[in-house]
């Protein structure tokens, strides 16, 4: 079989481009021979790759700034990365874009334990952020599955949220100000080192908007004192219904958990064979942990799980010691990689009103019946953010497709219960096409026109987000505009 012959036109734009940023960037940041751009060619929604016509890595917001204007002047797309973590699709590639990664930008800037506040780059990871404060006794509050690896750059990008979103909020509760380059290289900063700026709420716009705005080199985020302490209970149910309605109950009662996490026997399985974290063999499990001193833990325990004993739980278990509390949490954060063991899978995040809970548990249910796909769940169910991961073989023609059909009807069934798309992995490609059914054209072009504004020629982050065709015709329309 012969190979394709290059375009000779691309390559003599690739070889003037990797000359430019070669010019303003360290050697090795510059990556452009083909085998190496592999490394860069998806994000953790693997199903989908695409090798970047050249990946960059700069370590500094000036050279991010260099590497926006080149790409500017060049016409050429950029999409933005972090640590690579999306499951959305959030930095997958076209083959004529610049991959711009902020992994070696890792440095804390400022730290303020006055004011509750540390400014960090952007490449620094979630759980990192913590590590730099704790032994002061302070805390990052937002605490996704894969903070061990992802970036704030990404948390910023898609507004992730965590087991503990419940009580802190997720990315935008705990963001103060960023420093971002838009695509034209020019350098601003938006909030600050306080609360709610004056003016227009751009923070609340950057926070949740996929890298299609600018790139957030720096972020000055929110950082707490560390509670006087947390318990976990275990409260196992005869089916995932029941939990449901339990779920409902607690938040109707007025309590305040820091968390209530939910799994069903699938993902109950795979988590216990590899945290061996103690949970109980039953249908559906939660997680509810309550934080402060040991009289209010024991206070809002009762309280909790008192109405638990309402819905006749075939396990109530209360955490006794340190080390059953994080072999719990080593359980829970383990839920994705432990189910990565036995199964390809499709990992969703509509969100939904709790109080829809237990008819959409149904539905689920009766949807892998109907598509003949198993689902495990496992997700935030204080605030709604279902995580159903649906189950496939890769290496089976046609059940990647099958898998997505049935995604996207579950993600439309959190539209009809009242909720949204996306609570915290953003729309990326995995959902682009489904915005129509949350969003009007008319709401859809509102956005686009925020887009126009800080992106003209539409070269950030192509092809995400907004539905593929219509995308692909408004960045046309805006170049000839040009």
């Amino acid at each position: 079989m012969e190979m394709p012959v290059p375009d000779p036109l691309i390559l003599a734009r690739k070889a003037r481009v990797v000359a430019r940023l070669q010019g303003c960037l360290p050697d090795n940041a510059v990556i452009h021979d083909e085998a190496e751009t592999r490394a860069y060619e998806c994000d953790a929604l693997t199903a989908y790759k695409c090798p970047p016509m050249v990946a960059v890595l700069p370590a500094t917001t000036q050279e991010v700034s260099d590497v926006l204007r080149i790409c500017h002047e060049e016409g050429v797309p950029v999409v933005p990365r972090g640590s690579g973590t999306s499951l959305a699709g959030g930095a997958l590639p076209t083959a004529d874009c610049v991959i711009l990664g902020v992994a070696r930008m890792t440095q804390v800037l400022e730290t303020d334990y006055a004011d509750r506040i540390i400014r960090v780059q952007t490449g620094r990871t979630n759980l990192s952020v913590t590590g730099a404060v704790e032994e002061d006794g302070f805390f990052y509050a937002p605490d996704p599955s894969s903070q061990l690896a992802c970036a704030i750059a990404g948390n910023i990008a898609m507004n992730s949220g965590g087991a503990h979103c419940l009580k802190y909020g997720v990315t935008t509760n705990n963001l103060l100000g960023v420093t971002m380059v838009m695509m034209d290289g020019e350098v601003v900063e938006i909030g600050g080192a306080h609360m709610d700026a004056g003016g227009l709420d751009l923070l609340g716009l950057i926070c949740g908007s996929e890298g299609q705005l600018g790139v957030v080199t720096e972020a000055t985020l929110r950082i707490l004192p560390k509670p006087e302490g947390a318990r976990p209970v275990l409260m196992g149910f005869d089916s995932s219904e029941v939990a449901g309605a339990c779920v409902s109950d607690i938040i109707k009662a007025g309590v305040l958990p820091v968390a209530i996490e939910f799994m069903d026997r699938p993902c109950i399985e795979a988590c216990e064979n590899f945290a061996k974290a103690g949970y109980p063999m039953c249908e559906a499990l939660l997680i509810v942990e309550v934080e402060g001193s040991d009289l209010e833990i024991d206070h809002q325990l009762s309280l909790i799980m008192e109405i638990a004993r309402r819905h006749d739980p075939v396990e109530l278990r209360e955490s006794t010691s340190t080390e059953e509390s994080a072999a719990i949490w080593l359980g829970r954060k383990s839920a994705f990689g432990a189910m990565g063991q036995i199964n390809d899978y499709m990992c969703l995040d509509g969100t939904i009103p709790v109080s829809s809970l237990p008819m959409v548990l149904r539905r689920i249910t009766e949807m892998s019946e109907e598509f003949g796909l198993k689902v495990g769940n496992v997700f935030h169910a204080g605030d709604g953010n279902m995580h159903p991961l649906i189950l496939f073989d890769a290496n089976k023609p046609g059940d990647l497709e099958l898998c997505e059909e049935m995604g996207a009807e579950i993600l439309k069934l959190c539209v009809e219960a009242g909720g949204c798309l996306t609570g915290e992995h953003g729309v990326g490609i995995e959902k682009r096409d489904l915005m129509s059914v949350q969003y009007a054209p008319a709401d859809l072009e509102a956005q686009m026109a925020v887009k126009d504004v800080f992106d003209p020629q539409w070269l950030l982050n192509p092809a995400k987000v907004f539905p593929l065709d219509v995308s692909q015709a408004r960045r046309a329309e805006r170049i000839a505009a040009e």
